[in-house]
């Protein structure tokens, strides 16, 4: 069984060191993948509980330090981190500081200083402002791990000001250090938004208790507990409301806009926002197995499954900067020695190299636009568990759908009861005899049943009912052996029956081994099922499919209904796996599945991508989904179509920018065509124009569902 580990990195923005950290806690012993993220500060391990040794959080934290003496590992419980604030504070401090002693010391070349007055005003001011890099490259040196961004930004500096550039090198660190400040800056902003897009965790709930109300931690209310909710407050945990009506806002979980009406005997999620009327609710699951729990875990998780173009990333800057550092050696030394001239020019074209080779644009923009469109998919009612399939989903050319509650309401009605003929039942005792079948089964179109006699029965002892998947149920009452269900059931209990004909599910009853009638149950398509699959097609999907255990007609009616090309009906939970294997077989890219209930987690768990519907969808499917559409809404695919096209492509945007601008200036730089302040403002400005970029997905986060996206 893979367990996790998840701890808080505090003071970490530099997504190179989140890299350094990765491969130091991963060689631990028993670690079978690790993940840090500087986007979201979040450590994440997993390791095999059977056969890994204790992994201690000792451990941890000196493989951490060991890379990063100033990265402090945290327990996800501990309070908050004030220090981000304080760190940039500190970063700007410095660089003020910094800035007037270059200031003072330009002012002193300009009135013709000497130079020991000079020197030292340069010195200081180098020193001030570029300290805490040197005193990082001296640690990471002295750990063994030499080739980062503060090596190139340390070399070029010091070499600069050893051959006579005094002004550009205090200007170089300057501008580094700058651009540091305003990256940290954009960074931590951009964390901010996408807190506040999750920020659906309740701080108290009111517990009833017999000396009246008591506010308590979330945490402390157990099932079966009554809270009371005021106008205004967060709905703490998933419920049943006991007494009082109101409004409730859903957006933080749903996305939705318009408030849904809560009243006495419905259910409602915690996240929602009570908007009127005083609610008292019984609580239904714990704190940690609630709907905003669960939600906040797997948006805070997400940033562990990686995109491949992330992995590419981290890989990309472990080559390329020791490749980097030898490049602008070789450039510094080769061609003097080659062309017998004189060395100054080509060490300050090394130090231009060195200069506009950070690889920060990259490392930063990349897990940053990911991350910004998991965090607008939540906020439009969409949990993605990670950003390889936000990824996957922008690849997607195959969606196989399952039927009863994916595409339509799911809410049945008995439109027909048909009593067989010479039997001898009328149609009110022939729905009376399924429904004391059908009592004892919580399948949408048992409880249709159910609801549609006058006097329901009471479910009877557990031993005396059978339900078999796919087919239907049998059950003992007062002597007697009732089936219900399909034609298959029939077959399978070896019973005779009149075969009829409808688009809406039929189920067929018998008693005591007799036939004795069918009953015909409808349910129909979702609103925005047929705009769904259309939308779909239009952003690339070519081939769509329905997967049910439903009646042929049943499934063809619904299929010619949204648009859907093939239809496979009549199957057992295993033959959709099966089903499923044989169309994603055929796809060219990506193939995702659909559903809903328990029957689909199998195939969930199977697909390339496994969609839930998370409203009304059972916990076994959400949990074995990589994609949770928390309303229900087909469209809501669509939107998260358009949020994964979005982001792939902001993110190559980033890519060729940064790659783009890095090369002119490289080629330029080499050729002694460009300066170290060129290069200074070409390497942080690009770094700054990709964070920027990112933060697009965010900004759009209210528009991916219009119609068309630009």
């Amino acid at each position: 069984m893979v367990a996790q580990k998840i701890y808080r990195l505090d003071n970490l923005c530099c997504p190179s060191c989140a890299a350094k950290i990765e491969k130091a806690v991963g060689g631990l012993d028993g670690v079978r993948a690790v993940s840090a993220d500087a986007v979201t500060g979040r450590l994440i391990l997993e390791f095999d509980e059977k056969t890994a040794p204790a992994i201690s959080t000792n451990d941890i934290e000196k493989a951490v330090k060991g890379v990063e003496p100033d990265v402090r590992l945290v327990a996800p419980h501990e309070a908050e981190p004030v220090k981000s604030r304080r760190r940039v504070s500190g970063e700007l401090t410095q660089l003020l500081a910094g800035a007037v002693l270059y200031a003072a010391a330009m002012l002193a070349a300009f009135m013709h200083a000497g130079i020991f007055i000079l020197i030292p005003l340069f010195v200081l001011a180098l020193v001030v402002s570029g300290g805490e890099v040197y005193l990082k490259t001296i640690k990471s040196i002295a750990r063994g791990r030499i080739f980062d961004e503060n090596l190139l930004m340390s070399l070029a500096t010091v070499v600069a000001f050893a051959i006579g550039s005094y002004e550009e090198s205090v200007a170089v660190m300057l501008l580094y250090r700058l651009g540091e400040y305003l990256q940290h800056l954009a960074a931590g902003r951009s964390r901010r938004s996408i807190a506040e897009l999750m920020d659906l965790r309740p701080d108290y709930a009111n517990l009833l208790t017999p000396d009246g109300i008591r506010r308590v931690a979330p945490q402390q209310v157990a099932v079966g507990d009554l809270i009371a909710v005021m106008p205004g407050e967060k709905i703490p945990l998933d419920g049943m409301i006991t007494e009082g009506s109101s409004f409730v806002d859903t957006s933080g979980l749903t996305g939705e806009a318009t408030p849904r009406a809560a009243r006495q005997g419905g259910r409602v999620s915690g996240g929602f926002i009570n908007k009127s009327g005083m609610l008292t609710i019984r609580a239904e699951k714990t704190f940690g197995e609630s709907t905003v729990s669960k939600i906040i875990e797997l948006v805070q998780n997400a940033s562990g499954r990686k995109a491949k173009a992330e992995h590419f990333i981290t890989k990309f800057a472990r080559i390329y900067t020791p490749v980097v550092v030898a490049a602008a050696l070789l450039i510094a030394v080769v061609p003097p020695l080659a062309l017998h001239a004189p060395f100054y020019p080509w060490i300050y074209r090394a130090l231009v190299f060195l200069v506009v080779s950070c690889p920060c644009a990259l490392v930063i923009s990349v897990p940053l636009g990911f991350f910004a469109g998991i965090g607008a998919a939540s906020s439009n009612g969409i949990l993605i568990k990670g950003a390889n399939y936000l990824e996957a989903l922008s690849h997607l050319d195959t969606v196989v759908f399952d039927k009863t509650g994916t595409l339509t309401e799911g809410v049945f009605k008995v439109t027909s009861v048909i009593p067989a003929s010479g039997a001898g039942f009328s149609q009110k005792e022939l729905l009376e005899t399924a429904a004391l079948a059908e009592v004892n089964s919580g399948h949408p179109a048992a409880e249709s049943i159910v609801a549609a006699c006058e006097r329901p029965p009471e479910k009877s002892a557990a031993g005396d009912f059978r339900e078999l998947a796919g087919m239907g149920v049998v059950s003992s009452r007062g002597g007697d052996t009732i089936a219900a269900g399909n034609e298959r059931l029939m077959a399978e209990e070896g019973i005779s029956f009149e075969r009829q004909e409808s688009a809406g599910t039929l189920v067929y009853v018998a008693k005591n081994g007799l036939y004795i009638g069918c009953i015909v149950i409808s349910d129909v398509a979702k609103p925005d099922a047929a705009a769904a699959v259309a939308g779909m097609r239009a952003l690339g999907v070519t081939t769509t499919a329905l997967l049910t255990g439903d009646r042929t007609e049943a499934a063809m009616s619904l299929a010619a209904q949204a648009g859907i090309g093939e239809v496979h009906a009549c199957l057992m939970p295993d033959q959709k796996v099966a089903e499923y294997e044989r169309i994603a077989a055929r796809s060219h890219g990506v193939a995702a599945f659909v559903g809903d209930g328990i029957n689909d987690a199998p195939v969930l768990a199977r697909a390339d991508i496994g969609i839930a519907m998370g409203g009304a969808g059972s916990d076994a499917a959400v949990e074995a989904a990589d994609i949770v559409i928390m309303n229900d809404e087909p469209s809501r695919l669509v939107t998260a179509l358009k949020i994964s096209h979005y982001v792939r492509r902001v993110v190559t945007q980033n890519i060729v920018l940064a790659l783009t601008v890095k090369l002119v200036v490289l080629v330029l730089g080499a050729l002694g065509l460009a300066n170290i302040w060129e290069a200074v403002l070409a390497d942080t400005g690009v770094t700054l124009l990709a964070v920027l970029s990112s933060m697009r997905v965010l900004l759009r986060k209210n528009r991916f569902r219009s119609a068309k996206m630009s």
